[in-house]
C-alpha cells in the first residue's frame, strides 16, 4: 500500500464515511495499479460506495443484479482467469445466502474471491434479522481454505483489502459499524492477516474483540484502570486463522479472558478463542459478550447494542461480578 495514502486527513475522513464508503475509496485506489481488478455486486454500487468507481472503471465492474448465488459463480469464472475479484453485497445475502457457492468454487474448487460483507453485525437493525448479520463468522469459519478478518475501523479496513489481493486464498471481509466511526489506529502500521494487534498492556484482564466492538474494548479498559483493574486488549483482526501465538503469551498471569463480539456467542470470535485456551492446562475463566443466540425484535442500532449487553457499562458490571465471584 501507498504510505500517502494512510495519512491523518485521510485516517480522518475514512471514520466520517464508516467502512462501507471507505470501502469503494480503497477500490478506486487498487484498481490505478491493478487492470485485472473486478469488482461484482448484487445492486449495491451506492450502499458500498462504488457508484464513481463503476462510472470510472465500467470495464472492472460487473453488477449481476440481486442474485447473489450467481455472483459466486460469475465471480468464479472470473477468478479461473487470472483475475483479482472482489465481491460485494449485504453481510447475510453474501454469506448465508450462496453458501453452497462459497462452499463448492470457492473452498472445495480453491478459486480465489475476496468477499465483502457489508453492514454485519446489528447496524441494520431496524430492517430486522433478514438483514442483521449475527451468523456470518460461524458459518463461514467452518470452510476450509477461506480466511476471515473484521476490520476495528474504516482504516484498517482499507488495509484488510490491500493485503488480501496478496493473500492466498479466499478472504471474507466482515465491515461492522455505521459512519463516524471510531478512529482506533492515529497513523500508520503493520498489518499482516493472521497477526493480532496488541493495543494496551494489562496484568488483570486479558480482553480480546474484533470489529465494532474493539473500540468498546478500549473503552471498558480505560474505566476499568480507573477501578485499578488493569487490562490487555487485543485487536483479533484475523478470525481464522486465529493468532494462536498472541493468546499463548497474553493469557499468563491474567484472571480472566473476556472477549468481544457483534455476532452470536457461538461460533464466532469467542468461540474460537475458546478451542485454542481449552488446550491450554490452568487457562482462566472466559465470559463472551455478543448476541445470546437469539433472534429478538428489530430496532436501532444503539437499542440492540443496548440490549445484548455490548454497551461499555453492561459489559464492565458483568467483569467486576465475576471478578468478585473468582476472587
Amino acid at each position: 500500500m501507498k504510505n500517502n495514502l494512510f495519512n491523518e486527513r485521510n485516517l480522518k475522513l475514512w471514520s466520517t464515511l464508516g467502512s462501507r464508503a471507505t470501502f469503494g475509496l480503497a477500490a478506486m485506489e487498487l484498481v490505478k495499479t491493478n487492470d485485472k481488478l473486478m469488482i461484482l455486486t448484487s445492486d449495491v454500487s451506492t450502499s458500498a460506495g462504488l457508484d464513481r468507481y463503476k462510472k470510472s472503471y465500467p470495464e472492472n465492474y460487473v453488477d449481476v443484479g440481486i442474485a447473489e448465488q450467481n455472483l459466486i459463480g460469475v465471480a468464479t469464472g472470473f477468478a479461473s482467469e487470472g483475475f483479482d475479484v472482489i465481491t460485494t453485497t449485504f453481510a447475510p445475502f453474501q454469506t448465508l445466502r450462496c453458501c453452497e457457492q462459497i462452499k463448492v468454487n470457492l473452498s472445495y474448487m480453491k478459486q480465489k474471491v475476496i468477499m465483502v460483507g457489508l453492514a454485519s453485525g446489528l447496524v441494520l437493525g431496524n430492517l430486522g434479522y433478514t438483514h442483521c448479520s449475527i451468523e456470518d463468522i460461524g458459518i463461514l469459519r467452518s470452510l476450509p481454505n477461506l480466511t476471515i478478518i473484521s476490520p476495528a475501523d474504516p482504516g484498517e479496513t482499507v488495509k484488510a483489502l490491500f493485503a488480501s489481493i496478496n493473500h492466498k486464498q479466499s478472504v471474507y471481509i466482515r465491515l461492522t459499524g455505521g459512519s463516524n466511526t471510531s478512529q482506533i489506529y492515529k497513523s500508520d502500521y503493520k498489518f499482516e492477516i493472521g497477526k493480532s494487534i496488541k493495543l494496551t498492556d494489562g496484568d488483570d484482564l486479558l480482553i480480546i474483540a474484533s470489529g465494532s466492538m474493539v473500540k468498546t474494548a478500549l473503552n471498558c479498559a480505560e474505566k476499568l484502570n480507573d477501578k485499578r483493574i488493569s487490562s490487555e486488549v487485543i485487536n483479533m483482526h484475523t478470525i481464522k486463522p486465529l493468532d494462536k501465538d498472541q493468546i499463548y503469551k497474553s493469557i499468563k498471569g491474567k484472571k480472566l479472558i473476556i472477549t468481544i463480539e457483534e455476532h452470536n456467542i457461538i461460533g464466532g470470535l469467542g468461540s474460537a478463542v475458546s478451542e485454542v485456551i481449552s488446550e491450554i492446562e490452568g487457562s482462566p475463566r472466559k465470559i463472551s459478550f455478543g448476541i445470546n443466540d437469539m433472534y429478538s425484535k428489530g430496532g436501532s442500532y444503539k437499542y440492540l447494542k443496548d440490549k445484548f449487553g455490548l454497551e461499555d457499562d453492561k459489559i464492565i458490571n458483568k467483569i467486576e461480578k465475576e471478578l468478585k465471584i473468582n476472587g
